[in-house]
Parts: structure tokens; sequence; C-alpha cells
């Protein structure tokens, strides 16, 4: 097994997750198998209980686990499945080694970080780095690390020492490091500048670490002489400094890397380079395609996506302008840049992967993708007196898109705003699609104007309403807040073929889905919906849990339990999102014409059609059946911008 270790210096937020999965994207296009770990090392178990606005929205897995939204990066971009043990944190590694010191497996020694804590860091990546992920069962020849934070920090001081010995455990050959840091321009002097990355790269130097290649970030191309002054002082060779410099879109990182023959690099590190398992230089053909594609693309299609923003831009500065050390104050203007080409589609809270969904979706369809964050608080009767120009606005932009999307969520803040919203596209008919809460709101919506049942609420929102159209799961549990929802990878069966749900799908009979909600509609209620109009056309296995409902004679109004934006791949579009951007684009009949649902070469029919090619594994309650790699951890239950 070889290691490709990505660390980050100067400021976090640089991209070291589209520059882990980029490298990933070059080594498989080699002919490489690759596989992918993030280590976090904040000490929570997993990123189910913490809010977007602190660390980027949840992802997660066909297991249930909820983890860090690189590796959605990383899914996305190698078109692998991860388990939650590709995620390590702090959290998980301090409760290996003290269930492990409760059962005496020390035999008495005094556990300590050192060895303890630094071996069971090596030991979980070792075991983690043989697990299949490609669908196969050939263990991966490449496993790609990504360290999160920023050299420097506190604590990631364990893992830094344990990634350190672990250089020396696996052997020269096997292990390289790819060093990602910052070359900004001041704006008094207007050069690049390198010091920043000198005091990464001897801070790195001083923690054990020795960098093999430099990835250095910038808003644009490096002068040359700034690489010959980094390899002067940062003592790596000219040939192994990459630039990544700012670009139209992330598609375009691989393409850096493969242009400067990063991959070369690393293969020479890894001791590769005349392997007969490297049989080609990547050429990565779709990746040209795509890039080249989106960069042209000129028919816009605006979706409108309603839910509880709050500024989030002024949120990312804040955190800057927080910042006591002035360098950084200097930087804003290069930081804003990479925040808008790099980093922002990927904090946005409850947004960032229904953009990415339909990005994918929107580039298949030829459309170019232009999104309008409507507040959905904006949108309530009440905003119109308190605040009537962001009413005002918020309408504006929710009567001037294609098509409307309710993402998931939780919590009450916004919800009236986001039944107006689905009130809006039902009455109008305009395309809409519900994800999780989204359609739970629209059978809100649904019983209230057009069944007349005033009351109608969700439990989760008023316990005492007197018509529960959506209520609290039995099994899930209202004091414990971590690893009690329905979470993971669930089947879904199609009541009928002749819906556009199932067509989408390739008039499949069902599809795995992954799902994350603690709520539901009311399955004693759904006699009454369906008599008055509404279907709910995907079940469960148990046809008494409700995951797909559609309005019949509408254009296009569907709403899915599930969250389908966890599958979907740049070259693989989700269905629903297929049909979304279809239905506001005026292409969905031809669409829905097709044999699976495919209108553009690079979606795959054995992929595309129902999300389950071949038997998967299914899990309850975010729990695996037959436990995991590393112990039983078990994870908590939770684009293009217009500006």
């Amino acid at each position: 097994m070889k290691y490709v270790l990505v660390t980050g210096g100067v400021v976090s937020g640089l991209g070291k997750g589209v520059t882990a999965s980029s490298i990933g994207v070059v080594l498989k296009d080699c002919g490489l198998r690759v596989t992918s770990i993030k280590i976090d090392p904040y000490l929570n178990t997993d990123a189910g209980t913490m809010s977007p606005f602190e660390h980027g929205e949840v992802f997660v897995l066909d297991d249930g686990g909820e983890v860090d939204l690189d590796l959605g990066n990383y899914e996305r971009f190698l078109d692998i499945k991860l388990t939650r043990d590709n995620n390590i944190t702090t959290g998980k590694i301090y409760q290996a080694v003290i269930d492990k010191e409760r059962r005496g497996d020390y035999l008495g020694k005094t556990v300590q970080v050192v060895p303890h804590i630094t071996d069971e860091i090596q030991e979980w990546i070792e075991r983690v780095a043989m697990n299949p992920v490609d669908g196969t069962d050939e263990p991966a020849d490449v496993c790609v690390i990504e360290l999160g934070g920023t050299i420097g920090d506190i604590e990631s001081m364990p893992f830094i020492e344990a990634l350190g010995q672990f250089s020396y455990r696996v052997g020269a050959g096997n292990f390289c490091l790819v060093h990602v840091s910052l070359v900004p321009v001041l704006n008094v002097v207007g050069e690049q500048k390198t010091k920043p990355t000198q005091h990464s790269v001897r801070g790195l130097r001083g923690l054990g670490l020795i960098p093999d290649i430099l990835a250095c970030r910038s808003t644009q191309p490096l002068e040359e002489n700034v690489k010959v002054k980094l390899a002067q002082f940062c003592h790596v060779p000219i040939s192994n400094i990459v630039n990544l410099h700012d670009v139209t879109n992330i598609w375009h990182i691989p393409l850096l890397l493969r242009d400067q023959k990063a991959h070369e690099s690393i293969l020479k590190v890894l001791d590769l380079q005349c392997v007969g398992k490297v049989p080609r230089a990547p050429k990565l053909t779709e990746w040209t395609e795509r890039a080249s594609k989106f960069d042209k693309l000129k028919t816009p299609v605006r979706i409108a996506m309603v839910g509880k923003y709050t500024g989030l831009s002024d949120s990312y500065l804040s955190v800057l302008k927080s910042t006591a050390v002035q360098l950084l104050l200097d930087m804003l203007p290069s930081l804003l840049v990479l925040a808008i080409h790099w980093i922002y589609p990927f904090l946005l809270d409850f947004g960032a992967l229904p953009s990415s969904a339909l990005l994918h979706a929107s580039v298949a369809l030829d459309r170019k993708l232009v999104v309008d964050w409507v507040p959905s608080c904006d949108l309530e009767d009440s905003a119109a007196t308190e605040t009537p120009d962001a009413y005002e606005k918020a309408w504006d932009l929710l009567k001037g898109a294609h098509g409307v999307l309710v993402p998931g969520g939780f919590g009450d803040r916004g919800v009236q705003g986001k039944i107006l919203a689905a009130k809006y596209a039902r009455e109008n008919n305009v395309p809409y699609l519900g994800i999780c809460l989204g359609m739970q709101i629209a059978v809100i919506e649904f019983a209230r104007s057009v069944m007349k049942l005033r009351g109608a609420n969700s439990t989760e929102f008023d316990p005492a309403t007197t018509t529960p159209c959506v209520i609290f799961m039995p099994e899930g549990s209202k004091t414990h807040m971590g690893a009690t929802m329905r979470l993971g990878s669930r089947r879904t069966f199609f009541q009928a073929n002749t819906c556009k749900s199932a067509k989408l799908y390739g008039n499949a009979s069902y599809v795995d889905e992954r799902h994350r909600h603690r709520y539901e509609v009311n399955p004693e209620m759904v006699p009454e919906f369906e008599k008055a109009g509404l279907s709910f056309v995907g079940r469960d296995e148990s046809g008494t849990r409700m995951e797909i409902i559609e309005l019949p004679t509408h254009r296009f109004f569907v709403g899915a339990q599930f969250h389908p934006e966890f599958k979907s791949r740049p070259g693989k579009p989700s269905p629903l999102f297929m049909g979304l951007i279809a239905a506001s684009s005026g292409q969905l009949d031809h669409l829905l014409q097709q044999s699976c649902g495919v209108v553009s070469s690079p979606v795959r029919r054995g992929n595309y059609c129902n999300g389950a090619t071949k038997q998967q594994k299914l899990y309850q309650n975010g729990h695996v059946k037959n436990g995991l790699v590393n112990g039983c951890y078990y994870a908590n239950g939770n684009s293009i911008l217009h500006t």
C-alpha cells in the first residue's frame, strides 16, 4: 500500500479536500485503485451534531456515517463508496483507546498519547486503507490521507506525531507528503509573497514531517522566480512545486495537476513510475470535456433555493477579520477570491450538496446553473411589515425562478416561508423538488390548502397539533441526539412505473438512496392525502413509510424523504435533480422518453437507472449490521451562486 498525505498551512480553507480529491483522480486515471481517508482533529465522534455554520454541511454515507463534507468530495471525484471509518476523529481514536484500556488490553501499562494514541491512529489508517471502495473485492493501491486543519494547531499534534512515525513505519517509497500552502499578493506591494509558505514548511519540518511536493494556492499563476525562491528556502525541487491557481470551476483542478506533471512527481516518490500497474499517463478525457463544457454554457436555468440562510459570506468574513494577524487583513482580497472559487460552495448551510447535484444535472442538460438563495424567513407575512425590502426581494427571486428547491433542514425557523414557497410552486405549475424536510413541507402545505386542514402541521414544529401530518418516528430517541436518526442507505419501492420518479430512475422497481431524518409522513393520513390527489409513489419495504410524493397533474412536483444529492456524481447526476432541471428548462418530456432517463453520454445506464445495480448492504439507524472494521463507533443521526 502506498500513502499520499495532504496537509495545509498558513490558513485553513485553502481547498485541501479538493486538492486531495484531484490527486486521487489523476492517480486513478494512471491506472491505480485509490481510496481516501479524512482526519478531523476535533473531539466530536463525528460531524452529526455539529452546526453547519461551524463545520460545513454534514455528508451521509451508505452505512449511515455522518462525516465531513470532504468525504463527499472524495466520493464524487473518485466515484467510490466510503464508510464511516474513512473519517477519523480525535473522539473516535480516544474512545477506541479508552475501550481497550477498560478491557485490559494494555496489561496494566500507563496509557499515554505516545505510544498508545499514536499507535491507534496508525493502525486505524492501515486497516481502513485496505477496505475495497470501488465495488470490487480488490484493495486500493494508493490511499490519499487528508489531515484537517492547519499545521501548528494544538489539537492536531497527536496526528502529526503519528503520521511522522507512520512515514518511517511504511518506509521510503511508500509515503508522499503534499503540503498545500498559500502564496498571497499584498495590495501595498503587488507581488507574490513566499514568506507564509516558508514559515509553514519550517513548522512542518520542525514537527518531523518533510514535504515532498508543494501545492501552492494563489489567485494567479506563480511567477518563475517565485518557484525558484520556494525551492531554495523550502528544500523542494522546482519540478515538485505545483501551482493551483484560481480557475473557473473546480473540475479544472485535476487538469492543472496533470498539466504540471504532478502525477510524475508523486509516482516517483512512491516508486511507482516503472511499475506495471501504471500503464498510461493520465488523459482525464471526461474531466477535460466536462470542464470545457461548463465554461461554454450560455443558456441559464434559474433555481430558487429556499432555506434559512443568514448571510454566510458575512460569517466567513467575520472569521477572517477576527484574526489578530495583520497579514490576514492585507491578504483579504486574495482570500475572498479563494473563497468564491474554491471554498464558498462547500460552506453553505444545507445548500452545498444540493448545489453540487444541481450543477451535475444542469451541465448534463446543457444549461448554465444560476442559484438564487431565498431566505425562507423573508417570504413570511411578518417580513412584509418588519423588513419590507427583504420581503419584496425574496418574492421577486422566487417568482423569477424557473424551478424551486427546498432542501433538508431542522428546526421551525423559516418553516412558514418554505410552506409559502411550496404553495407558490404548486399553484403556479412551477417545477418543485422537496428534499427530506422539503417533502414534509409540501405535505403540510397540501393538507392546509387543498384538504382545508388549517391546523395541519408537523409534531416537530407543533407537538400539540390536532392534525399531525408529519410525526416523530417510533424508533427514534427524543433524549439523545447521536445515532438516533434514520440514517444511511435504505431501499424505496416504486408503487407504479408510470410515475415521473420511476421513469427518471429508468423504470426501476426500487432505488437505494441515503437518508437522514427523525420525522416522517403520518401513515394514518396517507389514504386521505391520496383521496385528495397527492400520490405516494415511493414507499419502504413495509409499505408504511412514505419515501416519494408526486402531484400527477403538476408539471413536476416531487418530494423525497431521502437525500438524492448524496449519491450525485459529476458524470452520473441524480435522477430527481435531472428531473427538476429538465422540467425547469423545458426538457422533461424528452428526458422521460429516454430508455433510462439519459440525455448525456457520460451517464451510464447501469449506474444511473436505480442506483442499485447489485445487492447492497442495508443498515438500521446508522448501525452497521455486521459491525465495523475499527470497532463500534456509531454516527449521530442529522454551483454557482447568484449575488
